[in-house]
């Protein structure tokens, strides 16, 4: 692992301690008497949450070298609050309110500074890191706003926000899985930015209508890459992160759509199956029957028939 990248995710994780040990506090509580000191230092991981989420932004995003060490004094009231906290009140009382409600005050300044760094960067960065970090910025208000709304009594749940984070944390979770976070570290270094990678995404297309090469059943990643003068890692971030797919999957969609033209052409009428996948550029008809049924959900035969001239 990179160290930039090993970096983004030490802070990553300090923001997801740092609302764990908070989701903790809000568990206990509700069921248990906690000591107000253990109470505050509960709180005052909150106040670590918003330098840490930006801090992530700014490492997955900005050169490792730009990250100054004096970003760190924004941990200074984190700091502070665990030093005062065996006197910081939590009574109940208009103090300790207060207390509290300048705590989710200071992480929504950080929540605000998050998404302007967001809209700032917008298009100019990896789309796919960009769509990842918008998301956990997403979540993080979420449960910002549900706490906020449980401290001025619009939520009368008060486990709501511990219930609300563990849901959060199984999406953050599907999505790790399911998106394939991987490719994140994989693309996080590219010098393609969003502009860029839309604009070779166009070429790709272009290329594919115009001279049909996906009808090669040899086409591949590096002969489209070299058509491109790009490199093979480059053409996959591309067709990755704009079309969430992976290289095969996104020749293979041109190639269902000429099996479909065929499929009800006068001229391929009498042809079988297996020639019409062979022309399309499959090189087997396996591959091309489950190719066509998951874009379509039908099978080539299937789809033939419901267009089948009389």
């Amino acid at each position: 692992m990179k160290k930039g990248n090993k970096r983004a995710n030490q802070f990553l994780a300090f923001v997801l301690v740092g609302l764990t040990i908070r989701i903790g506090k809000s568990v206990f509580h509700n069921y248990i008497e906690v000591d107000p000191r253990l109470r505050n230092l509960a709180i005052s991981s909150i106040l670590a949450v918003g330098p840490f989420l930006w801090f992530y932004g700014k490492a997955l995003f900005e050169k490792q070298n730009t990250f100054s060490h004096r970003n760190y004094f924004h941990l200074l009231p984190f700091g502070l609050f665990v030093l005062c906290s065996p006197v910081i009140p939590n009574r109940g009382d208009f103090a300790s309110y207060l207390a509290y409600g300048l705590v989710f005050v200071h992480l929504a300044v950080y929540l605000v500074i998050c998404w302007s760094f967001i809209f700032k960067i917008r298009n100019d960065k990896s789309l796919q890191l960009l769509r990842w970090y918008q998301n956990i910025v997403i979540g993080v208000s979420v449960i910002w706003m549900l706490y906020v709304g449980i401290l001025i009594r619009l939520i009368p749940f008060y486990i709501l926000g511990a219930i609300s984070f563990s849901f959060l944390m199984y999406l953050f979770s599907y999505l790790l899985l399911k998106r394939h976070i991987f490719a994140l570290e994989k693309y996080g270094n590219s010098d393609i930015d969003r502009g860029t990678s839309k604009k070779l995404l166009q070429e790709v297309k272009t290329l594919l209508k115009q001279e049909e090469i996906y009808l090669d059943a040899n086409v591949s990643l590096q002969s489209v890459a070299e058509k491109l003068s790009i490199t093979s890692r480059e053409l996959s971030q591309v067709v990755n992160e704009n079309e969430q797919k992976n290289f095969s999957e996104f020749v293979n969609y041109y190639r269902i759509q000429k099996a479909k033209e065929l499929l009800v052409s006068p001229e391929y009428v009498s042809e079988k199956i297996a020639t019409i996948a062979y022309d399309c550029g499959f090189g087997n008809v396996t591959s091309f029957n489950l190719a066509f049924k998951a874009e379509t959900r039908l099978t080539p035969s299937q789809y033939r028939n419901q267009f089948k001239i009389a």
